[in-house]
């Protein structure tokens, strides 16, 4: 059985800057800011919710079939879902984009100054859900606006159960329109600050929202998860990771055990807590797609 991921593939540019942008930045002289970062120390990451739910999926074993949207820089992208022995049929190039990337510099105090470039992405909805025998399974994660939307009413239509994960991209929807998202889905996943958005911008509670699908987990970063399953909570413990080092995907790494699980069957709390796990796994390595799965350790 095959999981449809839908989302963004992108890369992400770390910098590092010695020093501390609050040395950098005078607080009264923001009305003519104009300031020059040297970082000696730079990296380029495979990233993107789809490229690192794939990633997830893939190193537990499973069957990851990302739809999304690569430039015309996303050659490098493609050879390595190819190496990774992920499929890329379902990703499209837009020739007259760039691949979405984040530009993230860093300072000794690990402050970020982020700049995002949606890219490609912004032309996600140029791809269909398709209706096939061997895809069972889907999630929807941060994407374009309109992709988000649109795949949403298609795997609704082709009966494939799937999991709303809107994150970053919760922001961009009012409450009709994530009241629609939770009635067409299957699960729900948000962390503690998305549930307590999506809850305000809908005017549903937790215990509503988790009686109108089959669950809804909450994510509480180092506190494990919650898991909700008509009205009642599970609390899934964390897993104490090897090395803080890096968070960035940690999210995405849970997510694509999430789908392991559901692919198996297996119960709402067994599927968070080896999220937990990997997600454990990732947060001790840099970069999204840099940490490996051992099976049956």
């Amino acid at each position: 059985m095959a999981a449809l991921i839908c989302g963004s593939l992108a890369f992400d540019t770390i910098m590092t800057f010695e020093g501390r942008f609050a040395e950098q930045i005078l607080p009264d002289q923001l009305h003519i800011l104009n300031v020059s970062f040297l970082v000696p120390g730079l990296r380029r990451d495979f990233g993107g919710c789809a490229g690192n739910i794939a990633y997830s999926l893939k190193a537990l074993g499973g069957t990851p079939l990302p739809m999304a949207t690569l430039g015309n820089d996303g050659a490098d992208y493609q050879a390595r879902l190819n190496r990774l022995g992920i499929s890329t049929e379902f990703v499209c190039e837009v020739s007259d984009s760039y691949t979405a990337q984040a530009l993230i510099m860093t300072d000794r105090d690990n402050n970020q100054i982020t700049a995002f470039h949606p890219g490609a992405m912004m032309q996600a909805h140029i791809t269909e859900v398709p209706v096939r025998e061997d895809i069972r399974l889907g999630i929807i994660s941060p994407d374009g606006r309109d992709a988000m939307l649109q795949h949403a009413r298609q795997f609704q239509a082709a009966g494939i159960p799937f999991v709303f994960d809107p994150g970053q991209g919760l922001p961009m929807f009012d409450g009709p329109e994530l009241s629609a998202f939770i009635d067409q889905a299957t699960w729900v996943t948000v962390n503690d600050y998305e549930g307590k958005m999506l809850c305000d911008r809908t005017g549903l509670s937790l215990v509503d929202i988790s009686r109108r699908v089959q669950g809804l987990v909450v994510t509480l970063g180092a506190q494990g998860c919650d898991v909700w399953e008509d009205g009642v909570k599970t609390w899934v413990p964390p897993i104490e990771p090897a090395a803080v080092v890096d968070p960035t995907g940690c999210g995405d790494a849970w997510r694509g055990a999430l789908l392991y699980g559901l692919e198996a069957g297996w119960t709402l709390p067994a599927c968070a807590a080896l999220g937990n796990r990997i997600g454990a796994l990732k947060i001790a390595q840099r970069g999204p797609q840099n940490y490996t799965v051992i099976l049956n350790d």
